[in-house]
C-alpha cells in the first residue's frame, strides 16, 4: 500500500472519528439543555389584572418546600364554572390576560398560574414540578374554596396542555380544553432536530399521546392548521386518540396568536362547548 492510499486513510478516518465526536456532542448538549430549550420563564409580573378593572386575589399555595402564585380573577358573583389555567412555556401568568379576557367576558370566573421558577413561584421548572403545581392548584380549587368538580374546566395552551391533560386523566372536571399542543415533546423535538435521535434522549416528555385516552371529561381540542410552532397534525392525531364526548375547533392565525386572530369563531366555539355543559341546553 502506497504512502498516499494510508495517508488518504488516516484522514478519512480521521474525519470518521471527528464527524461521531461532534454527534455525540450534539447529542450530549441536547439531553443536557433540554430544560433550557423548553422552557423559557419570566419573573417578571410586569402587570395584574387590576390594568383591566376586573376582581381578583393573588393566590399562593404550597408545593413541597416551594410555593406556587397565581392569581384568582372574579367574573361575577355567581359564575357557571372556573376555568384553571395552564400557560405555555414563556412568559409568566401576566402575558394572559388577553386570553383570561375571553374567558372573562363569556362569564368564567378564572384560576391561573405560574409553573415552578416563572413569575413569583419559587423553585425549578421540570415536568414533574408542573404536574403538582396543577394537582395544587386543583385542591386549592376544590378543598380550600370549596368549588365543585363539576365546575371546573382544565383548559392548557401548548405546554400548559400538557400539564392539564396529565391532571384530566387523574380527576373527573367538568370538561377539558386543549389547546394548540403536540402529540409530545420528544415528537416535536424530531421533527425539528431530524438529525438528533430525540425519542430516545429526551426526559422531559410531556406525552399527551399516551395519556389522551384515560382523560375523564367532555374534551375540547383547539388547533389552527396556519400553526407553524406545533403543526395541525398534532392537534387531528389528539383528537383521533381521544375518547368520546369530544369536539375539535378549527381555528386560523399561527401558534401564538390564534385565539385572537379567529375572533368568534373562537369564542363561539368555547361557548358552544362550555355552556351545556355548566349552564345547560
Amino acid at each position: 500500500m502506497s504512502d498516499r492510499i494510508k495517508a488518504l486513510r488516516r484522514m478519512l478516518l480521521t474525519i470518521i472519528w471527528m464527524s461521531i465526536a461532534v454527534y455525540g456532542g450534539l447529542v450530549a448538549l441536547a439531553f443536557v439543555a433540554q430544560g433550557k430549550l423548553l422552557f423559557f420563564p419570566s419573573k417578571d409580573i410586569h402587570r395584574t389584572p387590576a390594568e383591566n378593572g376586573w376582581d381578583f386575589e393573588e393566590v399562593v399555595v404550597d408545593v413541597g418546600d416551594n410555593t406556587t402564585s397565581g392569581w384568582y380573577i372574579h367574573a361575577s358573583p355567581d359564575p357557571p364554572g372556573v376555568i384553571l389555567f395552564s400557560h405555555g412555556n414563556a412568559g409568566n401568568i401576566a402575558d394572559r390576560l388577553e386570553s383570561i379576557g375571553i374567558f372573562h367576558h363569556l362569564g368564567y370566573d378564572v384560576l391561573i398560574y405560574d409553573y415552578g421558577g416563572y413569575g413569583q413561584s419559587t423553585g425549578r421548572t421540570t415536568e414533574k414540578r408542573c404536574y403538582n403545581d396543577i394537582r395544587a392548584m386543583w385542591l386549592y380549587l376544590t378543598e380550600t374554596r370549596g368549588v365543585s368538580p363539576e365546575k371546573v374546566v382544565l383548559f392548557g395552551r401548548s405546554l400548559g396542555a400538557g400539564v392539564a391533560c396529565q391532571l384530566a386523566t387523574e380527576v373527573q372536571a367538568a370538561a377539558v380544553i386543549l389547546e394548540s399542543t403536540f402529540t409530545s415533546v420528544p415528537d416535536r423535538a424530531q421533527e425539528i432536530y431530524r438529525i438528533l435521535p430525540a425519542k430516545i434522549i429526551l426526559t422531559l416528555r410531556f406525552d399527551n399521546a399516551s395519556k389522551i385516552g384515560r382523560v375523564k371529561s367532555p374534551l375540547l381540542i383547539v388547533h389552527s392548521p396556519d400553526d407553524t410552532l406545533i403543526p395541525y397534525h398534532h392537534g387531528q392525531k389528539l383528537f383521533k386518540l381521544a375518547p368520546e364526548p369530544k369536539t375539535f375547533l378549527e381555528i386560523r392565525g399561527d401558534h401564538n396568536e390564534g385565539f385572537w386572530m379567529s375572533g368568534a369563531t373562537y369564542t363561539n366555539g368555547l361557548k358552544e362547548f362550555l355552556d351545556p355543559l355548566l349552564i345547560g341546553e
